[in-house]
């Protein structure tokens, strides 16, 4: 999920599409995310890539933090964010949230490592774009074989449930798995939830996928 609107014009090209090539910084918490920012590790061009903080890590929470301070800073424009969380109406550079399935389900996203170059493509008038892994170190790469890496690619070690997570929470973080995922939004489908719970086990492994 992007608002495109939001983007800074001026790193839309004039065909109306955001193009963006550059290595990922990878955080597995906005603590940490905004700490980097803070130092000075975190310059234009850099893809930003917070992950693990969807439904099953923090309750999906909203990384107004990063996005506000992105939004303030002089070259924020030219960064991009990747995560897995939620994202408020604040942002400048291209926010792309709501990424799944999330890191700590499998997804792509909890895969990334520090450096990876990601290439990222919105057209705003269409309501088009793509993500992709792209490279790692000096080699390039397709998406296509991008993906084929990331899917042998372990998930990140350092990817944890917060502890103090709520019982609630993380029993909504189930149904929203169970429901297909984040993908979808906030919310979930309670008919595609009974139907996984009909099916047992076999069910659940498919909603997971």
């Amino acid at each position: 999920m992007v608002k495109a609107t939001a983007i800074d014009p001026s790193v839309v090209d004039a065909d109306g599409v955001y193009r963006k090539e550059g290595p990922a910084r990878v955080f597995v918490n906005e603590k940490d995310a905004m700490a980097a920012i803070k130092q000075g590790y975190i310059q234009a061009g850099d893809v930003l890539v917070l992950t693990g903080v969807g439904p099953m890590g923090t309750g999906m929470e909203e990384t107004y933090q990063i996005t506000g301070a992105l939004k303030h800073l002089p070259f924020g424009k030219d960064v991009a964010l990747l995560t897995d969380a939620r994202f408020s109406g604040v942002s400048t550079g291209a926010c792309i949230g709501h990424i799944g399935p999330e890191g700590l389900a499998g997804g792509p996203i909890g895969k990334i490592l520090d450096g990876d170059m990601i290439r990222i493509q919105i057209d705003c008038r269409r309501n088009e774009g793509s993500v992709d892994f792209i490279g790692e170190g000096h080699r390039r790469f397709t998406a296509e074989e991008g993906q084929q890496i990331l899917a042998a690619r372990a998930t990140r070690k350092d990817l944890a449930p917060n502890a103090a997570l709520p019982g609630d929470t993380r029993l909504w973080a189930a149904l929203q798995l169970a429901s297909g995922g984040i993908w979808a939004g906030c919310v979930y489908d309670a008919e595609q939830i009974a139907a996984v719970l009909k099916a047992g086990p076999a069910g659940l492994k498919t909603s997971a996928k």
